[in-house]
């Protein structure tokens, strides 16, 4: 798919999502004179990037806004940015729990409005970002909106809004879900008499890798990480009896579902104000 950038790309804040996807772009070289970013508290983004601490006049022609403030925020952003935005205006939300309904309800002059959920190593250019929107938002506005995000990642546009807690859970939230993991193992290797300095570098070199791999195979091969694991463990040998421990009534399956689901439930609590 061929790059597209917006003619103009207006952030509403610029925390640590939206700040990831930002360094990102420009990395991939996204023009950063045709980047303003709306930050009361003034502070600088990048080389070139205009920052400014209330809202213009006027967004420029071709503007792409990208809501990336705090959820609560919401309703103060609407009632200032709203009369700014045309039906060309392009709008894309990063807020958890704001319904594409409650978004077109704010921004009704808006024809495109697109929810994206993406996660932090978006930065990288190895995240994953879910994207929804509905019949309203032209064909061509959806295209352009993917190839702006393909960059970040991973881009997967979900059929269901009301899926989007449990993609959040298990891509939003996965990836302190992993860091945990790695941590755990490399607690794990010291459990076991391994230093712990060399446990840490190990264990994190060793998911990093694994990772690679397994995303590479799937790829190339179609071979799933179930696969992967089955293929590396010899019968009797040492990954096997492992493996034993992590199937056994499929207690880590257990563990990884419970945490998903206790992720996605507060999910939906927050979107119901609790």
């Amino acid at each position: 798919m061929a790059q597209y950038w917006p003619d103009h790309l207006f952030l509403v804040g610029c925390g640590n999502m939206a700040g990831q996807m930002l360094v990102r772009w420009l990395d991939c070289g996204l023009d950063p004179a045709c980047v303003t970013v709306l930050r009361p508290s003034g502070k600088p983004v990048a080389d070139g990037v205009r920052v400014v601490t209330d809202y213009p006049a006027a967004l420029p022609a071709g503007t792409t806004v990208l809501l990336g403030m705090k959820p609560y925020q919401i309703s103060d952003v609407a009632t200032a940015l709203a009369p700014l935005c045309g039906e060309e205006t392009r709008i894309v939300s990063i807020l958890a729990g704001t319904t594409l309904a409650d978004l077109r309800a704010r921004f009704p002059a808006a024809r495109d409005i697109v929810r994206a959920m993406p996660n932090l190593p978006v930065g990288l250019g190895e995240g994953v970002t879910a994207l929804f929107t509905d019949a309203a938002t032209s064909d061509r506005a959806k295209a352009d909106i993917d190839a702006l995000i393909q960059p970040l990642g991973l881009a997967e546009w979900i059929g269901q809004e009301t899926l989007f807690n449990q993609v959040t859970a298990l891509s939003g939230c996965g990836p302190a879900f992993l860091f945990r993991f790695a941590d755990a193992l490399a607690r794990a290797g010291e459990a076991i008499g391994i230093p712990a300095d060399q446990a840490a570098r190990m264990a994190l070199a060793t998911v990093q890798g694994s990772a690679n791999m397994a995303a590479r195979a799937s790829t190339q091969a179609g071979d799933s990480p179930a696969t992967l694991a089955d293929r590396v463990a010899s019968p009797g040998g040492m990954t096997r009896q492992g493996l034993n421990v992590l199937d056994a009534d499929d207690r880590l399956l257990a563990l990884l579902t419970d945490t998903l689901a206790a992720a996605r439930d507060r999910g939906e609590a927050m979107a119901r104000g609790e």
